[in-house]
């Protein structure tokens, strides 16, 4: 939908900003409305947070209304530090790390340090300064200081903000609630199939490696809890049990700090490489030729299966792809290079099923951290069908996955595309790119 621009403009004077509406004024935060930040206590005074007063922390920050906290302050913290309250309807916005996030206080409450407060005014209406104040302040910041995740009160008070006349923040407020609202809900429903769709891909993978693809073929009972029947004809084998010809592995991978990694030379990869199911291409660690060999490194081939020990889903795997030479990883991943007999694409679909997850999650140790030790994952028995059948079911889920990944992929595309028209959308409002006056919600 096109909507129509303001009949005159003038230039702003500001690089960024360009023309705005005849009528509209430029003006430094300071000069135009009055924000002031609130107060954290000291580091391990946690008798400031025995009250009952909401206390806003910057990662309370986001929902557009905010009515609960993580934390409450007490009265007396109130009184002794003088803090002042951030009123029904204030705008929050937050100054350091997540930098331009913002939320409306839906009820009366307190804020860190780390939160400017900004009220309703003869020259401010919040619901609009929602939609602005993210737009221009940051606009103003240095970049040193806003790449640092940082804004202060002096860049916030020196900050060139437009402001339109106070009946046109009610009507720009009004016409950016309803859209951004269509817009949101739309989003939603994506993400609705996004979620439903990776549960149709679990549930296929999962029902297709335990009980294979023929619904008509006899059952029989596993022998392992976690799987209950599977098809006559398939055989339980241990995981390590799968790797015993003189070429195969099933080991540890190399115990390297950070001291030993260096900008260039063979690829390093940890856990954090290891998906569901998948590789992913994160992060760009080395070590030198001279480190493997004098750590007597592990060389981890295109083909090979990483297992991770750790992270949530413990026990997940992944192919390295061919793209790749030979590289090394972390201690914490498992190299699991199987015997000729077994499909490599077939064990990673076994790898990535919901019962095997939740059979590692059951298996893991760990008090600050879940982890489980490779003689358990190398223990823990499947059920595997002949060859030919693991091919079969691989070149069917292959087939199916790769129906659905497309589908993701799509409403992901949808979503980002949604996102990129709001943010427009708010910018040309907010900015006087376009007129809305004259607008009226339909139904």
């Amino acid at each position: 939908m096109t909507y129509p621009r303001y009949p005159k403009h003038r230039d702003s004077g500001v690089e960024w900003l360009g023309d705005v509406p005849e009528g509209w004024g430029v003006k430094k935060v300071g000069f135009c409305c009055d924000f002031y930040t609130g107060w954290t206590p000291p580091t391990g005074d946690e008798s400031s947070y025995d009250g009952d007063l909401p206390w806003a922390n910057i990662s309370d920050i986001g929902p557009k209304f905010l009515t609960e906290t993580a934390k409450r302050i007490s009265m007396s913290a109130v009184r002794k530090h003088k803090i002042r309250i951030a009123p029904n309807g204030s705008l929050l916005f937050s100054i350091k790390l997540s930098v331009g996030q913002v939320s409306i206080a839906a009820v009366p409450m307190y804020t860190n340090e780390a939160i400017a407060i900004f009220q309703s005014s003869a020259n401010i209406l919040s619901r609009w300064a929602y939609y602005t104040v993210p737009i221009c302040i940051p606009k103003n910041a240095s970049e040193n200081i806003y790449g640092a995740k940082m804004l202060n009160q002096y860049l916030i008070k020196s900050a060139k903000i437009v402001l339109p006349p106070i009946e046109e923040q009610h009507a720009i407020a009004a016409f950016l609630d309803a859209e951004t609202a269509r817009i949101d809900a739309l989003i939603a429903e994506y993400e609705t199939l996004i979620e439903l769709l990776k549960e149709k891909r679990q549930a296929l993978i999962s029902q297709a490696v335990t009980k294979g693809l023929n619904p008509d073929v006899p059952m029989k009972d596993s022998g392992v809890e976690w799987l209950g029947e599977v098809p006559e004809g398939w055989k339980p084998i241990p995981l390590h049990s799968m790797s015993s010809d003189s070429n195969s592995l099933f080991i540890d991978g190399d115990w390297i700090e950070s001291k030993d990694l260096s900008d260039t030379g063979i690829r390093y990869i940890t856990t954090g490489n290891v998906g569901e199911g998948f590789y992913k291409e994160q992060g760009a660690g080395f070590i030198s030729e001279e480190t493997f060999v004098d750590l007597r490194c592990t060389k981890v081939k295109p083909g090979d299966i990483l297992i991770s020990h750790l992270n949530i889903p413990i026990g997940r795997s992944c192919i390295i792809p061919e793209f790749f030479g030979y590289m090394v990883t972390s201690v914490d991943n498992v190299i699991f290079r199987p015997d000729r007999d077994f499909s490599r694409q077939f064990i990673t679909y076994m790898l990535s099923s919901k019962a095997h997850l939740a059979n590692m999650e059951n298996l893991a140790r760990g008090t600050t951290m879940q982890r489980i030790s490779r003689s358990t994952l190398g223990s823990a028995k499947f059920c595997m069908p002949p060859p030919e059948e693991q091919h079969a079911i691989v070149a069917f889920l292959d087939a199916e996955t790769a129906r659905m990944d497309t589908l993701v992929q799509e409403a992901e595309n949808g979503i980002n595309l949604l996102r990129e028209r709001r943010m427009t959308l708010i910018s040309d409002a907010v900015t006087g790119k376009i007129d809305v006056r004259d607008w009226k919600e339909t139904m």
